[in-house]
């Protein structure tokens, strides 16, 4: 990728990633303990280059701090609602566009990028803009990879019903493409990959 060794992009890539440095949660990777914002932040830009074959600067950008430093705004501060959880997303949207929009200005991006980034950030014209649904996609894509099987283990005993209307909801946030890669290049869970697979098979059932 030659975009990588442009300056301000790998300027813009160091600050994201050491903002996500400071996340105080941890994952372990492959033996390592990492902060987990750094490692979704590494997923998504993994998945990116799996799903699309040559993104664009914004979106590549987009990927890489999609979530930037999520922890400073935890759900617990909203009600444990569906209400709640919609003003969390939103305050959240806003949030991570704002500290891209400082991080890429320090690196030098104009206000066109800078915009553009801020409209994939915050998911605007979704359906409508075919870079905000393939990076919609590519969070679908991660999610099921990554973090399901985390998920249903999280919230306790496995119940089938919930977890194939959650999986419904988030096949229809995706495209028929990003549906068909989640069924055919995902490496998925094994204990749920049927009902994942059913779920995604008919989101509309």
């Amino acid at each position: 990728m030659t975009r990588s060794r442009e300056p301000r992009f790998a300027a813009a890539i160091a600050r994201f990633d050491a903002a996500n440095a400071q996340d105080p949660s941890f994952d372990i990777v492959d033996g390592a303990r990492r902060p987990k914002a750094l490692v979704y932040a590494d997923r998504m830009t993994a998945m990116l280059a799996r799903f699309v074959a040559d993104p664009s600067e914004a979106l590549e950008l987009s990927a890489r701090c999609q979530h930037i430093e999520r922890w400073k705004i935890p759900r617990i501060e909203y009600p444990m609602t569906r209400a709640g959880y919609q003003a969390w997303r939103a305050r959240l949207r806003d949030f991570h566009a704002d500290r891209a929009t400082a991080m890429l200005r320090e690196a030098g991006y104009e206000d066109a990028t800078i915009d553009r980034v801020r409209g994939l950030i915050r998911k605007e014209r979704m359906k409508a803009d075919p870079e905000a649904q393939a990076l919609e996609d590519v969070v679908a894509l991660v999610f099921l990879e990554s973090y399901l099987a985390e998920f249903v283990t999280t919230h306790g005993a496995f119940d089938e019903p919930k977890l194939t209307d959650i999986l419904q909801k988030t096949g229809r946030k995706m495209s028929a493409r990003g549906r068909a890669a989640a069924l055919s290049d995902l490496a998925l869970p094994p204990a749920i990959e049927p009902v994942i697979r059913r779920a995604l098979a008919d989101p509309l059932a």
